[in-house]
């Protein structure tokens, strides 16, 4: 039996749907979102805000110690405990306020698993929901290791929920969940190892900073095991035992999958609805829609080479509420996309990689800007500081790659001078404040940049 039609039906209510969810609604449409976890998704509850609010304090310790014999004296710690008190006090309450929104909005939310019986309907809790649209949002989960012990392993979720924390933990890979959670955990007292399969850190970040980032996060204790494959965890008298193929052992107190993450496709009835996915996600086309039309997929769920960002699913999702509010007819283009590790330091990179560059010295001119050596005073004593910038044949900014603590900031200018293509004579339009590491950077660029 029908229970209700719609417009337009969200499956799940993270960022890759609710911004469209409120906009069509704003817009007047009828509209639904169903959820089966938190209201409001990963990043909200148990990804982005949590992992910044803990990052806080890891990065305050982090610039302090920078200052160590010119300046600070003493010492400054983390109290697992009450900051943790202090995340569940602030991010908790976050899911109950949007979905206070949604209610006030006219938006209806259907608590429970959705699952299509065909292209227009529904199911949830028995019951059948119909839409001229719908919308598959349901984002990636962390993978599982399938080993002896996996009983063992932990995820994501997991740490950003811990009340104490463990005397050692042990990563299990060297992506950008592992070596962020692991900077922030040594910084808070804990002794930490990770173990990766491959020979490096962070693939698809820039190498040079990378290897920078792993040396420097040596340096603060933490040890790093590449090319080693873990094939198992057992349970101690002291607590765990991780064992790779290589006969590695580590004891340890926790142990956290950061493998990678996989798709949320599995029990959605996609074949009842001729949706076509495969291991990477579901398939759509330039204008976001699935092999079926009046069905369309945004975020992580979907299977692409860009970018699985927070930013990114935000971008697609605003596109829906256009294109299904008869704003656009267009095709999806993707802007310049910045993606940042949250490691300390930070490193961050946007648009052509100087991997690629480096393949075609014809096409692209690279520029090492050393700005922590020659502005020391700027990057807060951070003398590593740098950031490689790409030039096409046009002399327009086309990609860089930053290193340091204002990566994220720095980053973010400069995606929008890629963006815009902006020269030196549009940079000049505006005056920017000094000193900062901003205005020494546009300093480095002169020269380099297209004139106008």
């Amino acid at each position: 039996m029908m229970e209700k039609k719609y417009d337009i039906i969200f499956i799940g209510s993270g960022h890759a749907n609710w911004h469209a969810a409120v906009a069509l609604r704003q817009a007047g449409k009828t509209v639904a979102i169903i959820e089966e976890d938190t209201i409001a998704g990963t990043c909200t509850n148990y990804g982005c805000n949590a992992k910044i609010l803990l990052d806080g304090p890891a990065d305050v310790l982090h610039q302090v110690k920078a200052y160590k014999g010119v300046g600070i004296t003493g010492e400054v710690k983390i109290d697992w405990a009450e900051l943790m008190a202090y995340k569940q006090k602030t991010i908790t309450p976050i899911h109950h306020e949007m979905e206070g929104i949604f209610n006030t909005l006219g938006i209806d939310v259907i608590n429970g698993h959705g699952k299509f019986t065909d292209e227009h309907v529904v199911e949830v809790n028995n019951k059948e929901y119909y839409a001229e649209n719908i919308i598959i949002g349901t984002g990636q989960r962390p993978a599982l290791l399938n080993i002896p012990g996996k009983e063992y392993l932990h995820n994501s979720r997991d740490f950003l929920d811990l009340p104490a924390l463990p005397k050692h933990i042990t990563f299990i890979g060297a992506g950008i969940v592992s070596l962020e959670f692991a900077a922030l955990a040594r910084q808070a007292g804990a002794e930490v190892t990770v173990i990766e399969f491959a020979d490096s850190a962070l693939r698809g970040f820039y190498d040079k900073y990378t290897k920078r980032v792993v040396d420097s996060m040596k340096a603060q204790g933490i040890k790093f095991y590449f090319n080693e494959a873990v094939s198992e965890v057992v349970q101690t008298s002291n607590g765990l035992e991780v064992t790779t193929k290589a006969d590695l052992k580590v004891a340890t107190s926790y142990v956290i999958d950061a493998t990678g993450r996989i798709p949320n496709v599995e029990k959605l009835g996609l074949e009842n609805a001729g949706v076509a996915y495969n291991r990477r996600g579901i398939e759509v086309n330039d204008h976001l829609q699935t092999t079926q039309t009046n069905i369309f997929a945004t975020g992580d769920v979907i299977d692409k080479m860009i970018p699985r960002l927070t930013p990114t699913a935000t971008f697609e999702s605003n596109y829906i509420a256009k294109l299904l509010s008869g704003k656009t007819k267009a095709a999806l283009v993707y802007p310049p996309i910045a993606s940042v590790v949250f490691t300390l330091p930070r490193i961050a990179q946007v648009g052509v990689t100087i991997q690629d560059a480096q393949k075609e010295p014809d096409k692209y001119t690279i520029k090492t800007i050393t700005h922590g050596q020659r502005l020391l005073f700027q990057t807060k004593n951070e003398e590593q500081a740098e950031v490689t910038a790409v030039f096409d044949a046009d002399k327009y900014l086309v990609g860089t790659a930053v290193y340091g603590d204002e990566a994220p900031e720095l980053v973010n200018f400069l995606t929008m001078i890629i963006a815009h293509k902006m020269t030196i004579a549009d940079l000049e339009k505006a005056v920017f404040a000094f000193p900062s590491q901003t205005i020494g950077i546009l300093n480095f660029l002169e020269g380099s940049l297209k004139a106008e």
